[in-house]
């Protein structure tokens, strides 16, 4: 074999083997004249598949685009072209190609071939396309969750930024890299020290940094942004390069700054709350301790406000607040704070009192702000309060202690008459004293057995026949003899006894109602329920087991509850309703139109009986919006098919009215008082 036969085989060997796709493609017919299996494995074909067939049945439109482009550029010294194509296989699916063109002249320069070089890319593009889809996904999240990031490089101090990082800094991007100049510009003045001290610091001690800091716009507006970054070294410790995020965070910031505002601010008026009036009392007595001034607390409580809620609403009630509140910052010091306490209380707090006339002198300008009326929706409302006083140092040392005597000083202004000041005494202390003392004599009551039951009867109008009585607990003290549940409920109340003290009341109840069944006198028995017995008391336990001691059938007895018991856990109290109706048990709503009515809570519960308060009845004579209130209410309730009871009745003109409008049960002095069993046995005897 000779030498050129030699080559040749030689040539043919690496044709065939070669990795790459060849094709020798003839340039008069456009056909593939020679193709080596790798050429035909990237399209999904054999070999002899191709050769014989023309170029722009292998080749893509683009490609051919490209070559005669190529071949028109000859002339200008080009001998090849390099460039990206997509080819479609045999089987339908697109293959990326790296294409690699060059020509075979003939001797008077006439193209003669075509030598293609195809290499399949397809992975290396997926890959690509996969980098910048996830480029693009993290570009998106740090827009979505505003973090931009950035990277700065040692030894020549160069900054990137994402493009994040820009819309962050509201830096206008026109280079590929980012100018630390307008950046450490755009950083807050008085934070760019100790930014790059703690940069420097960080770099220096090898460890990552984390740290809210301030942006200064352009246009005066200020953003907050939480940096973190870390710098990573060579083998000798030399940073080669820092990294790290920065988030805007102005959106959190401002949140955060109204969530701490909402926690120490009255959402009504806006003014200071608790929390916030206990924290300047206190710096304000530390700061008073060093310049030996005092510092007066003034409590001040609106006197009879109570029946602007009761007669107008609340939406009205929260109108002549926010006035309020508006009148009193008028009178109040730069140095002092003005604060609501809840409901109808509010507090000052005055540093820097040199003696007792200057509190008398604020008191009376307090005081003043009532004299003129509140123009609310067409009513003009008079108001005025009643203000107690305490003084740092002379009645306390801490706020709690300062507090709870200028509470006591303001009853004690209501009880001369309200519409003034009074200043704490130690008297009044003593009063407190006494107060205890029936809080310990309370403990003791049920087991001496010193309670005694008295029932009011409740009469129906349409025939004047007892219904039922309302049950009202007396304390038969030993010493002071009978007191009313006005003074000893709320103690009860607060020191968590009325449970135990409701429990007795049930009870004691059911077995007189049955009783007086044996006796042939079949009535019901209402009950009033304490929110704090009804949260705690294990309510539907004692009333079953009270029941079935006494024998009672549940539909005699009837619950009171009030309008505030509804409000409060109102899926639990559902659900405890909804229990005890189903053995039976009536429920009434107790002083209706003194809370939060809505009609909502009376089909949801599904009382039974709605009872008027007697604030709206007593004076439905006189009063046109009372007796409004009342006629409103009874007509609500024949439309919700609920019953209606009146307290209160003590004249006979009250008992007309009520009767035209067609209450269906009353109960006041004008039929009887409450009593105790015997004696209402007597009445019902007599009737």
């Amino acid at each position: 074999m000779s030498v050129e036969e030699q080559n040749l085989e030689k040539l043919k060997y690496i044709f065939d083997n070669a990795k790459v796709g060849i094709t020798i493609c003839n340039a008069e017919n456009n056909r593939l004249e020679m193709v080596n299996p790798a050429f035909a494995h990237i399209h999904g074909y054999e070999p002899h598949e191709l050769i014989g067939t023309y170029s722009n049945e292998v080749f893509a439109p683009e490609c051919m685009l490209r070559l005669n482009e190529f071949e028109h550029s000859l002339s200008c010294g080009i001998n090849d072209i390099v460039f990206e194509a997509t080819h479609i296989r045999k089987d339908g699916l697109p293959v990326y190609v790296s294409v690699h063109i060059t020509v075979i002249k003939d001797e008077s320069g006439s193209i003669k071939q075509r030598i293609v070089n195809l290499q399949d890319i397809t992975e290396r593009k997926q890959m690509e396309d996969e980098i910048k889809y996830n480029e693009a996904r993290l570009k998106e999240a740090q827009k979505i969750a505003k973090i931009g990031s950035w990277e700065y490089l040692f030894p020549d101090l160069s900054l990137t930024f994402s493009d994040e990082m820009y819309r962050i800094f509201e830096i206008e991007q026109t280079v590929s890299h980012a100018s630390y100049e307008e950046y450490i510009n755009t950083i807050y003045p008085e934070d760019r020290k100790r930014l790059e001290t703690i940069f420097d610091e960080s770099v220096k001690n090898k460890v990552p940094y984390d740290i809210v800091h301030r942006l200064l716009m352009n246009d005066g507006r200020i953003k907050y942004v939480q940096e973190r970054g870390k710098t990573i070294y060579d083998e000798d410790g030399n940073p080669i390069r820092s990294i790290g995020t920065v988030q805007d965070i102005t959106e959190q910031k401002n949140i955060q700054k109204k969530i701490e505002h909402m926690a120490h601010h009255d959402a009504l008026t806006g003014l200071p709350n608790l929390a916030l009036a206990k924290m300047h009392t206190e710096k304000i007595i530390e700061k008073g301790k060093s310049l030996d001034n005092k510092v007066a607390i003034l409590f001040i409580d609106l006197d009879g406000f109570k029946s602007i809620n009761d007669s107008l609403g609340h939406s009205l009630g929260d109108l002549v607040l926010k006035m309020v509140a508006s009148r009193l910052m008028e009178v109040t010091g730069i140095n002092d704070i003005l604060s609501r306490q809840g409901g109808d209380e509010f507090l000052l707090i005055c540093s820097d009192i040199k003696d007792v006339g200057e509190v008398i002198n604020i008191s009376e300008k307090l005081l003043h702000v009532f004299e003129e009326s509140f123009h609310v929706h067409n009513h003009f409302l008079s108001l005025s309060a009643s203000v107690g006083i305490s003084l740092y140092p002379d009645h306390g040392e801490s706020f709690e202690v300062l507090l709870q005597s200028a509470d006591t000083a303001m009853y004690k202004a209501k009880e001369q008459g309200k519409n003034g000041y009074c200043f704490y005494t130690q008297q009044m202390n003593h009063n407190m004293i006494g107060q205890f003392k029936l809080v310990n004599d309370l403990k003791t009551a049920l087991k001496r057995e010193e309670f005694i039951l008295h029932y009011q009867p409740q009469i129906e109008l349409s025939s004047k026949r007892i219904m039922g009585v309302e049950a009202l607990i007396r304390w038969n003290h030993p010493q002071l003899g009978m007191i009313s549940p006005m003074s000893f409920i709320p103690i009860a109340e607060s020191s968590g006894q009325i449970v135990q003290i409701g429990q007795w009341v049930i009870e004691e109840a059911c077995t007189q109602a049955a009783l007086w069944h044996q006796n042939g006198i079949e009535i019901s028995v209402a009950v009033n329920i304490s929110a704090v017995q009804f949260r705690r008391g294990n309510l539907e336990s004692v009333i079953i087991k009270a029941l079935i001691n006494s024998g009672l059938n549940p539909k005699f007895l009837e619950l009171e509850l009030t309008e505030s018991i509804m409000m409060q856990d109102i899926e639990s109290t559902l659900e405890t309703v909804h229990n005890l109706k189903a053995l039976g048990i009536q429920f009434s709503i107790d002083d209706f139109g003194t809370g939060y009515s809505s009609l909502a809570y009376l089909k949801r519960f599904a009382v039974d009986k709605l009872k008027i308060d007697q604030s709206f009845v007593r004076d439905i004579v006189q009063d046109q919006e009372d007796a409004a209130i009342v006629n409103t209410i009874i007509q609500m309730a024949k439309n919700l098919n609920l019953k209606t009871i009146a307290e209160g009745v003590e004249v006979k003109e009250v008992l007309d009215i009520l009767e035209r409008y067609g209450c269906d049960e009353v109960q006041g002095y004008y039929f009887a008082k409450p009593m105790d069993a015997k004696a209402f046995e007597e009445y019902v005897a007599q009737r």
